[in-house]
């Protein structure tokens, strides 16, 4: 539903993504976004992205 990029240090980067429900989420983490990052990855990061999933707990 909705994504954040943030800064972290000058070297590490996140990207926070929302979603409606873990069918959504499942279909996010296993679609294209993801295969092409694994396609470009070596060339564009220091390491592999180190992916996690939360559940958010309240939205203010």
């Amino acid at each position: 539903m909705t994504w954040y990029a943030f800064k972290i240090s000058d070297t590490t980067y996140g990207i926070f993504d929302t979603f409606e429900g873990e069918d959504g989420r499942q279909a996010h983490l296993n679609g294209q976004i993801p295969a092409a990052l694994g396609q470009v990855g070596p060339d564009l990061l220091a390491t592999d992205p180190d992916i996690k999933t939360i559940d958010v707990i309240a939205v203010k």
